[in-house]
Parts: C-alpha cells; structure tokens; sequence
C-alpha cells in the first residue's frame, strides 16, 4: 500500500467514551461501526467489529494496554494506579508468562469442578434468605455476597469477611468506570485496606502454613527471586478483587436480560442444561467487560489505517459480539449456536479466572431460574457508567417463589 493510499485517521468517526453519560450500546456506536472498522476517541483508537477484534487480540504489533488506564483517566498516583500498572495483567513477555505460572493452579478446571457443590450450596444458601419475602435487592443480597463467596472458597479464606471484602472491591472497582479521577480518593482507600487485609492473610500463612492459592504463593514467595514480597502482595489482591468486581457485575446484568427478556428466564427454568450456553449468551450480549485494551509497540497499518507506535486500541467486545456481518440474528436467545464472544478478552492475556467465572455462574443461573419465577425490576436500579466495566449497584427485584 503506498503512502497515498493510507487512509488518515481524521475521517473516522469519532466516539466520545471518556464521557460519563457515553453508552458501549449507544446507536452512535452502530452508526459509527456501519461507517468504519474503527473509530477515533479521546484514548486512542476503538475497533468495533467482530473479525478486526478477533485479528487485533492477538496482533503480533500490539501489547497488553490496560497499564495505562489511570493515565488515560488523569490519575498519575495513589495505590491503585501503582498496583494497577505493576501487577501481572499489565505485564508483558517473560515476566507475565512468570507470574501467570504462578497463579494457574488456583483456577485449574479439575479444582474448579471440585467446588460445584460449594457454589451449589452458596446459591442456595442466599436464595433462602430471601425467597420468601418474594423480593430482594438482587446484588446486595445475591451477587456480592455470592461473587464474594466463591473467591473465600477458592482462595481459603473466612465467607464471615465477604461483606468487608465486597465493600472494598466495589470501591476499587469504581476505577474501572470513566469517571476514575472523580472517585480516586475512594479507590485509593480501599485498596490500601485490601492491601492491608493480604498482609494479615501473608502472615497467618506463613505462621500457619496451608495447601491453598494464598499458601502456594506464600511458600514460592520463600525464594525472592520466584515471587517478590510486592509481587506476592499484588497477587493475592489481583485474586480477590478481580473475582468479586467482575462475577459480581455479570451475574447482575444477566438478571436484567432475563427480566427483559422473561421467555428466555422460563425456558432457563425448564431446561438447566442451558444455564452454560445462557452465561455465553449474556456475556455476549451484555459483558461487564466492554472493551479490551491493547498498545502499539511500533507503528502499523492496518485495514489502510495507520497505527502509530504507542496508540491504545480499544477492542469493543459489546460490539463486535452484536456485529450483523457475523451474526445471522443478534436477539438474546440462549439457545443459538455463536461465535465466541470477547468477553474474557484473547491471545496471551486471555482471562486467567474464565474457568471459576463460567463455573460459578453457570450454576447461580441454574438455581436462579429454578427457585425465582417471573423476576421483575422492584424499584430504581442504580448503574455504573454503561463502559468500560460496568454494571448495578443496585437492583431491587420482586419475583414468585417457586
């Protein structure tokens, strides 16, 4: 392609996502998807359909370019960003494939099917306390308290404290939304408390040694040069924040489609088998996750759009998984055949906890559609900004009790 033919960035479309009222779902995103394969933002560059997204996770040209999210939102400090931008999701190379060794045991599939039974038993256990009343606020008293639940399991740690932890991993997670700058001093609160919290954890381990995740990273952290102190600190708050954050989220926006779309709850309700294919549904439909981001290491053209070396590059995974060149029908429907969603993101940096997230979903679902008949929204339901990572924060709901 010679340099005439290089199309200039300028007639792209322009999508303004850093404002807070901006929606992943907007018809100025469709529009912008019809008219190009990308569209400019104030971050950087967002792709928006489905095979550009597929090609870009994995793009030899392009890194990892999450770590620079607080700069993106103005912070330039404070204990999350430096957290943010250090531990092993903003690595590259040799040293994410280190630290990536070093967690895969904890979320292996043969130790997550071992705790079907507690995330059975944790679903249960909630919906009782609530199944009567025929109402509830469906993330205060499901998803954080269930989300938070299935981390305590997995990382051995005391359920009595998932209110503590829930409350701080909705603090940290309002980093992720658009509006970071604007709550930092929260962010940065609680995760000086959550770092705080894994030092205690760190020093019952290692005055009581254990065969868990945190007891595996304790007993590798013996020799410095495999885990640093800062490293073994930064793993464990990565484990505990980003297994509540996120499950929590989901599970909350897969209840409002249902509630939308209450043929598909029923049909959840008959068939348990679906509950599976029903997390794939919502994870394409509604992700938490709404976009994945990546880095250029060096200028490229792509698509006869030149990259400069060091633009972001927004993967817009809300849009690529409704693209109409791709799918035939883009309707929520939990028994269609699809194309994998991009809601764990892909290539190297492919979400280390998908399996535990699949897992422990798909069984919530399952008792869910069972045991609350005809769930309807009970009053206001309070959201994150509708990018980035979003989600309720609120979500009262009214149900028939099976």
């Amino acid at each position: 392609m010679t340099q005439q033919e290089i199309l200039s960035t300028d007639a792209l479309p322009y999508l303004d996502i850093a404002d807070a009222d901006f929606s992943i779902r907007s018809q100025a995103v469709l529009d912008a998807r019809d008219a190009a394969w990308c569209a400019r933002t104030p971050y950087g560059l967002a792709v928006l359909r489905y095979d550009d997204v597929q090609k870009m996770l994995r793009h030899p040209k392009l890194r990892q370019g999450s770590y620079r999210w607080p700069a993106h939102s103005g912070v330039t400090g404070g204990a999350f960003a430096r957290w943010w931008e250090q531990m092993l999701l903003s690595q590259e190379g040799s040293e994410h494939a280190r630290l990536r060794r070093m967690a895969n045991p904890a979320f292996s599939p043969k130790l997550i099917s071992s705790l079907i039974p507690k995330f059975q038993a944790l679903a249960n256990r909630l919906i009782d306390g609530f199944a009567e009343k025929g109402e509830c606020d469906f993330i205060a008293e499901f998803t954080e308290p269930y989300a938070t639940g299935v981390i305590c399991d997995l990382l051995g740690l005391p359920f009595e404290k998932w209110r503590e932890l829930a409350d701080i991993a909705g603090d940290m997670g309002l980093a992720l939304a658009v509006s970071y700058k604007r709550d930092q001093a929260t962010v940065d609160a609680a995760t000086e408390r959550l770092f705080a919290y894994a030092e205690e954890l760190v020093a019952l381990r290692r005055a009581e040694p254990s065969e868990d995740f945190i007891g595996m990273l304790v007993r590798a952290n013996a020799d410095t040069d495999q885990l640093s102190d800062q490293e073994l600190l930064d793993m464990i708050v990565l484990a505990i924040f980003g297994g509540i954050d996120t499950t929590r989220n989901q599970l909350g926006l897969a209840m409002a489609m249902f509630i939308e779309h209450p043929e598909q709850w029923a049909l959840l309700a008959e068939q348990p088998d679906l509950a599976r294919p029903a997390v794939e549904e919502v994870m394409r439909v509604r992700p938490t996750v709404t976009w994945v981001t990546r880095e250029a290491t060096e200028t490229f053209t792509y698509n006869g759009t030149e990259i400069p070396q060091g633009t972001t590059v927004h993967l817009f995974s809300q849009s690529a998984a409704s693209d109409p060149a791709v799918f035939e029908t883009t309707d929520f429907d939990i028994t269609a055949k699809r194309k994998p969603h991009f809601g764990f993101g892909g290539g190297t940096h492919h979400c280390l906890g998908h399996f535990i997230a699949r897992g422990d979903m798909t069984e919530a679902l399952k008792l869910l559609a069972q045991r609350l008949k005809n769930p309807r929204f009970n009053g206001e339901v309070l959201w994150l900004p509708d990018s980035g990572n979003t989600g309720a924060t609120a979500m009262p709901i009214a149900f028939d009790a099976a």
